[in-house]
């Protein structure tokens, strides 16, 4: 039976809804008493459950995209339910969910291989105008003047427009009506110039085609897979928004299956785009009725910012939530209404261990439960995979050359060299082996070594090293024994030198409500403080001294001088006694302001900032390894941005507005030693006045591990949109 490793749920945290079963697919088991977990929205009691969207959450690694493609996997197999993925993430240019894809018979379309025709007829009138109204916002977010709009109007009823090139053509050189023709052409002109972006510039190929080539209804599931493109590129939410409308209008209409669902991977691209976010919302308020449910897979809510967050999180009536930091999760959990109980859980979750919130009342903790193929086909740590293989076969090859020398040095020169006699030890060896067992290891340092981890202020570590000694016991022992509740006390003491006296009182009530005594194993963790060493490990005592050959002979008469070399010594113990205590409390002072920092490390920090009337975020993320910090300038399609750049630790990195793109997010890499220490890095962006060669308006900014960024000359914290 699957239970909660790091922590006894079961008791310190109450069930909701502990009888409510779901129909549908299997999905895991529930860490709060074993049950099962099953859920197909769709087959559930609309009394019970209004709505059949998800939305699935959690930090990277935890496990919300495996999930995803878990549920997926089991609809098509189970009740051959219909899948369209709009995947925007995966390794070396391939999505997250080709692998599934292919072993399910289904196909991945990449861009570039298909062509989406936004003046289709086989979209209404009003769905073309939204659409070529996103394309437009997508590339040049001005240029959708009242002016242009109606011109836009004008150009999608002339006989050309079934095409985009079609279109720009209507635009450039409009037909007589209400309006003068000049002042068509002069109002239709920064619409036709973005659209060009599409019919001859770097977007071409991807909607300015005939209708032939849209992709089929009748597989099982599609996906189309946007990795290999730039993530600030126009192109992805232009793409976005086409799939959606193609998916609303096309598929859904010529879709046999009893059920359709509408997969987004990485959303906040799509909902951070005003245009395609409508086209979104849209799906979500009539998904009931189209027999469609849209799964929306995201980092957190608070990318989208309040007012988005909030209505996607009410249109969503299932919702997975993995791991994320405790202020992430107090925002998520007070927009999704999630308990308390709940809340405090999120930030100590395992990969693959979610809270479930089912309809208004249900909540519950879920492990998923993959079998060996689907762990092979929702894998997305092949790169790491392949750096650990890399690394084994390389200290592999090492053990084999030492291997290697040191049977060669064993052999002796055979020339001239004598051989040693074997031993008596080598030819028990040769004959069998040793001529008794070894001993087992029974002395079992782990809880000690844990404690003595959180001594040193590294709370994170300890953490987990409790949460794999747990559960290894519960494992080998059984949840209730005594083995499994010594990790509850363990962890209390953890909590009380990491400076969270709550958790640690919460943790020693949960063992007396279990019927078990508190002071039997705080008795023995005290005991591990001590020397680690028993006695029989200690080597023989120094002889005593001897006593001198002259020990008759009468001693010469001293001076008395021990009175004055003790007040020297009081006075020297004094003095250091002052000094020690001094530096006692500033290293405990020290200690317990980095234990406060290790309690609250996110492993990533940002900063929303202004600078030269640029609107910009820097976002930084610490390594897993805790040696190197990412760090990325976003300035998210302003259009004033024109020059943006990073500079920290002897790093740089910078990009500039080229042929109307916009500017790239520029990233550096850099080194750190202590992954609990901040980072200072330069910022500089030229806005619309900005000239090359000029010198740009810059900002120096500190972020913290902990999720807080700070002005570096003023040290006033600054907003962040994380």
């Amino acid at each position: 039976m699957i239970r909660l490793p790091s922590n006894h749920a079961a008791i310190t945290a109450p069930l909701v809804a502990s009888s409510t079963h779901f129909p549908g697919i299997p999905i895991g088991r529930s860490l709060l008493d074993g049950r099962p977990f099953r859920l197909s929205p769709v087959l559930t009691e609309a009394s019970i459950l209004p709505a059949t969207n998800s939305i699935a959450l959690g930090g990277l690694g935890s496990g919300k995209s495996t999930t995803a493609k878990v549920r997926a996997h089991r609809e098509i197999l189970h009740h051959a339910h219909q899948y369209v993925v709009i995947d925007s993430f995966g390794e070396d240019n391939t999505g997250e969910w080709g692998a599934l894809t292919h072993s399910l018979g289904g196909r991945v379309i990449k861009a570039g291989d298909f062509n989406l025709n936004p003046c289709s007829s086989l979209f209404p009138p009003e769905v073309r105008e939204q659409l070529i109204r996103s394309l437009i916002a997508a590339v040049e977010p001005g240029a959708l003047t009242h002016q242009a709009t109606h011109a836009l109007q004008h150009a999608l009823n002339h006989p050309k427009a079934t095409s985009l090139n079609g279109l720009v053509d209507a635009l450039v050189l409009p037909e007589t009506g209400r309006w003068p023709i000049a002042k068509l052409t002069e109002w239709g002109e920064g619409a036709a110039i973005a659209l060009s972006r599409y019919t001859e510039g770097s977007l071409r190929g991807l909607f300015d085609g005939p209708d032939a080539s849209l992709p089929e209804t009748d597989l099982p599931i599609l996906s189309f897979d946007f990795s290999h493109l730039d993530r600030n590129s126009p192109a992805i939410p232009s793409l976005m928004a086409a799939v959606s409308c193609w998916a609303e209008h096309v598929w859904l209409r010529q879709s046999t299956a009893a059920h359709r669902h509408l997969v987004l991977e990485e959303a906040w691209q799509i909902l951070l785009s005003p245009a395609t976010s409508e086209l979104i919302q849209r799906l979500l308020k009539n998904s009931r009725k189209a027999g469609l449910s849209l799964d929306v897979v995201m980092h957190t809510l608070s990318d989208l910012g309040d007012g988005k967050a909030q209505d996607l999180a009410r249109l969503c009536e299932v919702a997975h939530v993995g791991r994320l930091g405790p202020e992430e999760a107090g925002i998520v959990g007070a927009l999704l209404g999630l308990p308390a109980w709940a809340i405090q859980e999120i930030p100590n979750l395992e990969p693959g261990q979610a809270v479930w919130k089912v309809g208004p009342h249900y909540v519950d903790i879920i492990q998923t439960v993959l079998s060996g193929e689907e762990a092979r086909l929702t894998d997305t740590s092949s790169r790491r995979r392949q750096a650990q293989q890399a690394l084994a076969e390389q200290n592999t090859a090492l053990t084999l050359t030492k291997e290697k020398e040191e049977e060669e040095n064993s052999v002796g020169d055979d020339r001239g060299g004598n051989l040693a006699e074997p031993t008596e030890q080598d030819t028990n060896e040769e004959e069998g082996g040793w001529d008794w067992d070894m001993p087992p290891n029974v002395i079992d340092t782990r809880h000690r070594d844990v404690i003595q981890v959180a001594k040193q202020g590294r709370c994170g570590e300890a953490a987990e090293l409790a949460a794999i000694g747990e559960r290894q016991d519960i494992t080998t022992h059984g949840i209730n024994s005594d083995q499994a509740i010594s990790w509850l006390l363990t962890r209390a003491k953890v909590a009380d030198l990491c400076g969270s006296p709550d958790t640690a009182a919460q943790l020693r009530a949960t063992v007396a409500r279990m019927g078990k005594e508190v002071d039997w194993w705080a008795n023995e963790t005290d005991k591990s403080d001590a020397s680690p060493s028993p006695d029989w490990h200690h080597g023989p005592q120094p002889p005593a001294p001897s006593p001198h050959p002259d020990h008759n002979e009468q001693p010469a008469r001293r001076r008395r001088t021990w009175p004055y070399v003790a007040a020297v010594a009081a006075l020297a113990i004094a003095t250091v006694g002052v000094w020690q205590t001094a530096e006692d409390d500033k290293h405990d002072q020290e200690q317990k302001e980095r234990q406060e920092k290790a309690a609250a490390y996110k492993g990533r920090s940002g900063a929303a900032i202004d600078i030269d009337n640029v609107d910009a975020d820097v976002v930084a993320r610490w390594n897993r390894d805790g040696d190197r910090v990412i760090v990325e300038l976003r300035s998210y399609f302003d259009e004033d941005a024109k020059y943006l750049r990073l500079d920290a630790a002897g790093k740089s990195a910078f990009s500039t507005r080229e042929d109307d793109w916009y500017p790239k997010a520029p990233e550096i890499v850099v080194p750190i030693k202590d992954p609990l220490a901040d980072v200072t890095i330069r910022i500089a962006i030229g806005g619309r006045t900005w000239k090359e060669g000029s010198r740009a308006t810059s900002r120096t900014i500190r972020l913290s591990p902990t999720g807080i960024a700070y002005d570096a000359e003023t040290g006033k914290k600054l907003p962040s949109d994380l």
